[in-house]
């Protein structure tokens, strides 16, 4: 187990997913929603999960926002690639609705996509660090 430190490291993390997650569950719901920003907090949602679950194994990671890196930094035995599938398309949500010269136009069906994808990532994440000892993050 590591040491109590990285347990705190590791639940500020999922409470930083948490807090995406929760602004998605506020937002989207809303007949105007603004789907760009619904797509953003679903990417940054997975992207803190998966740091999450790298600082519980003591894996660096560089400054990212790109979720497939990410998933090829956790090791052979992790579940969590297998069950998440391809985050390509997740990943680019978080980039390409930052700024208004290459911002994509996101659809509520596509909306609602990235985030099922993020909590696909949540649940993998969550189930992988209970496996490996991590029993409660509050």
């Amino acid at each position: 187990m590591p040491p109590e430190a990285v347990l705190r490291e590791v639940s500020a993390w999922i409470d930083k997913a948490e807090s995406d997650l929760k602004n998605v569950g506020l937002v989207l719901p809303a007949e105007d929603a603004p789907l760009d920003t619904v797509c953003f907090h679903a990417q940054q949602a997975a992207e803190k999960y998966l740091k999450a679950l790298l600082t519980f194994l003591g894996i660096p990671f560089p400054k990212t926002h790109d979720l497939p890196e990410l998933l090829l930094l956790l090791p052979g035995d992790s579940r969590v690639p297998a069950e998440v599938g391809d985050l390509s398309e997740l990943a680019d949500a978080g980039v390409s609705t930052r700024c208004p010269d290459d911002m994509t136009l996101y659809d509520r069906a596509t909306a609602e996509e990235m985030v099922h994808k993020a909590l696909a990532v949540k649940l993998a994440v969550i189930a992988e660090l209970e496996r490996r000892g991590f029993l409660s993050y509050r």
